[in-house]
């Protein structure tokens, strides 16, 4: 099977021009001013840019939390995120009981024939002893070279310094990335105790009782360890202009340090939180002020922040009240677990589809950044960072073929009835947007086209990531 998109603007990282590209299979075969192939399907990418599919390289999906589970499924989740553009995933392990490859091959168990899109694998490492020690040596043999840590979620998630400084240690030493979760949690814990003895149960508190300056400290004290540790770090989800300071700062003496942000923290605020449906908007870290922002934008433009993912963890607002899914009724229990507490309240919001057209508009409309970097935001730059380059995240001739065929005169008003997440309210609702995907392929095989789905469940594969790059 082949396919020719002809008279299109190919945008990579590095520059823009106008060229052909011929797809044989799954991969670009042939890249060139002029190409003719009599017997390939012809696309006339006239007027549109020709850009590499996203990938997304910090999603949550099935994953459990109090007394529900995030509400897209690997299905629901990998459409959710073709739709805005969006062609490979990376999803995180749980450390579960059993041994870390158990727990590995329980995820892949909960893709196999749903997932829609390609994707990879984080693992979590959330209880560290002798054994943990010996199987991280076997995580790259598994397909992972990436490992995540928490400084917060004590007696659940959080690994005390000296443990997050063995972990770091032994994966530098195997070629692993160390992903860090920077809160203070003993901080979170007496502030949150404190508020709910006087009182105080609203979403806004959420945000109240996790100051930033718990988010700059943490990530000050990832970035130290990693230096001691002589071992590259990676700061998850930055949502205070701290955190950017503080990543600067490593990445000027030295350290192998290097982070992302998401779009939610580039457009919203606590005041959010204060509105009669802020639950919707309660994740963690949770948002913060305009003035954060303003630093978080400042990251991104000067390349202090190397990628731009979404924390997608989607869950309803309002469970009890089921929502038309792909002709079926569909009700997750939801937000509304925590109308009289906060804290039962899950953490999360959907945003894998919404994050490339919303970025656009905001990035790239607004005169922000170019086109070429928002490709190495949102597509190059996690390729290279988690092992899956060249394979994914450009285009060249050997690379698989995802691509988004974007129209940036594509103009829209955007919401829940547009985007595909598996939850029953969006955060961009309303919102006009410019520059929208009107094709979508995976592998060379076209799976969105002008807003209709034609991708199959159980077509994504599981992608063994190779050693990554430190940018």
């Amino acid at each position: 099977m082949k396919t020719l998109i002809k008279n299109g603007t190919l945008v990579t990282a590095e520059s823009s021009f106008q060229a052909d590209l011929l797809i044989e299979g799954e991969h670009i075969s042939q890249i060139s001013p002029v190409i003719d192939c009599a017997d390939a399907e012809l696309i006339d990418a006239s007027g549109m840019f020709v850009l590499p599919g996203g990938i997304d390289a910090h999603v949550h999906i099935n994953l459990p939390m109090g007394e529900t589970v995030s509400s897209d499924d690997y299905y629901t989740g990998s459409k959710a995120a073709a739709f805005g553009g969006t062609t490979t995933l990376i999803d995180f392990v749980s450390q579960d009981p059993g041994s870390l490859a158990e727990n590995i091959a329980r995820k892949r168990a909960e893709a196999e024939g749903k997932a829609a899109i390609d994707y990879s694998l984080h693992m979590n490492i959330t209880r560290f002893d002798e054994a943990v020690t010996e199987e991280l040596a076997d995580l790259p043999s598994l397909g992972i070279r990436s490992i995540k840590v928490f400084t917060a979620y004590n007696n659940r998630l959080r690994l005390g310094d000296g443990d997050i400084f063995k972990v770091m240690r032994i994966a530098g030493r195997f070629g692993l990335l160390t992903m860090v979760h920077a809160e203070n949690g003993d901080v979170i814990d007496v502030l949150t105790a404190e508020a709910l003895a006087q009182g105080y149960t609203s979403p806004v508190w959420h945000a109240r009782t996790r100051p930033g300056w718990g988010e700059v400290e943490a990530s000050l004290r990832a970035v130290a360890l990693a230096a001691q540790a002589e071992a590259p770090v990676y700061l998850v989800h930055m949502n205070v202009a701290g955190e950017v300071d503080q990543l600067a700062y490593g990445r000027n003496h030295g350290v192998r340090a290097m982070g992302e942000t998401c779009p939610q923290y580039l457009f919203f605020s606590e005041k959010d939180l204060e509105r009669q449906d802020g639950a919707k908007w309660i994740c963690s870290p949770p948002l913060r002020s305009p003035a954060d922002q303003d630093g978080l934008w400042r990251g991104i433009e000067t390349g202090t922040i190397q990628v731009l993912a979404t924390d997608h963890c989607p869950f309803f607002y309002d469970g009890t009240k089921p929502i038309l899914y792909e002709g079926e009724l569909v009700s997750i229990p939801g937000k509304e677990l925590g109308k009289d507490n906060f804290t039962r309240i899950p953490n999360g919001l959907p945003g894998v589809g919404d994050r490339l057209p919303v970025f656009w508009t905001h990035a790239v409309g607004a005169g922000r950044i170019t086109p070429n970097q928002f490709v190495a935001l949102t597509a190059t730059n996690p390729a290279r960072i988690f092992g899956l380059y060249p394979q994914k995240g450009c285009l060249a001739a050997g690379s698989d073929a995802d691509l988004a065929l974007w129209d940036p005169n594509y103009e829209l008003t955007y919401g829940v009835q547009i985007a595909q997440h598996r939850t029953d309210y969006n955060l961009y609702e309303g919102w006009q947007l410019k520059g929208f995907p009107r094709q979508v392929f995976l592998r060379g095989k076209r799976i969105v086209a002008d807003r209709q789905w034609f991708g199959l469940a159980g077509s994504g594969r599981y992608l063994i990531a190779h050693p990554g790059e430190i940018l």
